[in-house]
C-alpha cells in the first residue's frame, strides 16, 4: 500500500511513480512524516540526504588529494573495487546474500544502467574537474543536479514539483553562481578554467540522469544490493576501458602508493560505500529534485574543512553564497 499523503502532496498520481511509492517499504521515509511546523523531525529521506552530503564532503576531499597523486582514472577503478568489498562485507555480516542473486531481471538491468550512467560516464568527467579545478568548485557546478534531476523526473518519471521547491532550488543556485562567477572589467566572468566547468557540469548531467534511472529501478530492493549491482557494472565497464586506454600500468603503479591508497580507502568507505547507499535511501524517501538539491550541498559542507585543514582563502563573495544556498535548502525543510 502506497502513502497517498506523498502522492497528493507533490500533486500527481502518475503511473510510475505510483508504482514505486507501492512498492513494499519504498516510502519509508514518509511514514512519520511531520505533521506540525516547529519542533518536528525530519523525515527518513531528509536526514539520509544530509548525511550523504557529509559523507560526500570527506569523499571529494579525499579523492581530490588522490587524483593529484595518482591521476583520476586509477581513482575511479580502485574506489570502486573498496567500495564493493566494504558492500559485501557488510552485507554478508548482517545475514544477506554476498551477491543480490535475488534482484529481479528489471533492478538488474536498470541499476546497472545506473552505474554506467553515474559512476563510469558521470564520475569519469567529475573526477578529472577534481584534478583541473578544485573539488569544492567541482561540486558547486555538481549543484546544477537538482535541476536537472527535477525535470528529468517530471519528463521520465511523470514527478511534479510545487512552486516552492523550485523557488528553493532557484535560492540555492543563486548561491552556488556567486561562488563561481567573479566581476571582471565591469563584467560578469568565469573565476576557473572553462575545461574543468564543462567536465564538472557534464558529470552531473551523468549523476543527475543516474540518480532518475536508480529510482525507477530500485522498486522493493534495498540500498545497499541496488548500490551493489551499480558497482559491479561500473566495475566491469572500467575493467574494459582501462586497458583499452592503455593505463594498466598506471593502475599498478597506483597500487603500490601506500599513502594514495589510504586516501582512496578512506574516501571509497565514504563514497561507493556509505554515501552512495544513503542517497539511493534519500531519493526513495523523497522527491528526486529535492533529495538531489539537499545533497548537493556538498560546496557548502566543505567551506570549513578547507580553511582549517588546507589553509585555503575564500572570498567573502563565496562565503556569502554559501549562506544563501544554505537558505534555499532551509526553504526546503522548514
Amino acid at each position: 500500500m502506497h502513502n497517498p499523503g506523498v502522492i497528493r502532496k507533490y500533486g500527481g498520481s502518475c503511473s510510475p511513480v505510483t508504482r514505486i511509492a507501492e512498492a513494499p517499504n519504498s516510502m519509508n521515509g514518509y511514514v512519520n512524516r511531520r505533521q506540525g511546523s516547529k519542533g518536528e523531525r525530519l523525515t527518513t529521506g531528509e536526514l539520509a540526504a544530509f548525511g550523504t552530503a557529509a559523507c560526500w564532503t570527506v569523499t571529494v576531499m579525499a579523492f581530490e588529494a588522490a587524483g593529484k597523486r595518482i591521476g583520476s582514472l586509477p581513482v575511479n577503478i580502485l574506489r570502486l573495487l573498496l567500495g564493493l568489498l566494504f558492500l559485501t562485507a557488510w552485507i554478508t555480516v548482517t545475514g544477506g546474500r554476498p551477491l543480490p542473486t535475488d534482484a529481479s531481471l528489471h533492478a538488474w538491468l536498470w541499476m546497472g544502467l545506473s552505474g554506467l550512467v553515474g559512476f563510469v560516464l558521470g564520475d569519469l568527467c567529475l573526477f578529472r574537474a577534481f584534478v583541473l579545478i578544485g573539488g569544492r568548485v567541482t561540486m558547486i557546478i555538481y549543484s546544477l543536479v537538482p535541476p536537472m534531476s527535477a525535470l528529468l523526473g517530471w519528463l521520465l518519471l511523470g514527478e511534479i514539483l510545487p512552486p516552492g521547491v523550485w523557488l528553493a532550488m532557484a535560492v540555492t543556485f543563486a548561491g552556488v553562481c556567486m561562488v563561481i562567477l567573479v566581476k571582471a572589467d565591469g563584467a560578469m566572468a568565469l573565476a576557473h578554467p572553462a575545461k574543468g566547468l564543462l567536465l564538472a557540469l557534464a558529470g552531473s548531467l551523468g549523476q543527475a540522469l543516474g540518480l532518475v534511472i536508480s529510482k525507477h529501478g530500485m522498486g522493493s530492493l534495498g540500498m545497499f544490493p541496488a548500490t551493489q549491482i551499480r558497482i559491479l557494472a561500473a566495475t566491469a565497464a572500467f575493467l574494459v576501458i582501462i586497458p583499452l586506454m592503455r593505463k594498466t600500468g598506471r593502475v599498478r603503479a597506483a597500487v603500490m602508493n601506500r599513502k594514495a591508497m589510504g586516501i582512496v580507502l578512506l574516501g571509497s568507505f565514504f563514497g561507493p560505500f556509505l554515501g552512495v547507499s544513503l542517497s539511493l535511501a534519500a531519493i526513495r524517501g523523497m522527491e528526486i529534485g529535492v533529495a538531489a538539491t539537499i545533497m548537493s550541498m556538498v560546496p557548502v559542507f566543505i567551506l570549513l574543512p578547507e580553511v582549517l585543514f588546507q589553509k585555503k582563502r575564500i572570498r567573502p563573495l563565496e562565503v556569502a553564497g554559501a549562506f544563501i544556498a544554505v537558505g534555499g535548502i532551509a526553504l526546503l525543510t522548514l
